[in-house]
């Protein structure tokens, strides 16, 4: 003899799996978020690189006043000061700001970095 037995799920239990399944995501988002900075893997474009700091504030001054959409950032690295440009995700977004930049920064060549992902409003 055998039993077949049905059984009604909760259509309503599914739904509440599923949001707190998505509130978990979103924790562990934001405290990576939190831990990082908000920052992942990416690429910028070096433009200077000097152990003279008015030099390199200079250059970052005078590239801020010509691309003033790119964002540039200083920093330093024992013996020098660096300044970089740009939020890349990928190597190709920064090979296609570099080739825009070459002419006033011949020597600016990419690297690897952490980036902030631009903000979308």
């Amino acid at each position: 003899m055998s039993h077949i037995s049905f059984s009604q799920e909760n259509p309503n239990s599914s739904a509440i799996q599923t949001s707190l399944k998505l509130r978990a995501l979103q924790e562990k988002k934001a405290e990576y978020h939190r831990r990082t900075n908000g920052e992942t893997d990416g690429y910028r474009v070096k433009i200077h690189f000097g152990s003279d700091r008015s030099k390199a504030e200079e250059i970052q001054s005078k590239f801020s006043a010509k691309y003033s959409e790119i964002p540039t950032y200083q920093e330093y690295q024992q013996p020098n000061f660096v300044i970089m440009i740009g939020d890349y995700k990928t190597k190709l977004e920064a090979f296609e700001a570099m080739k825009r930049i070459k002419e006033d920064y011949p020597y600016a060549f990419i690297v690897k970095s952490k980036v902030r992902p631009l903000k979308i409003n």
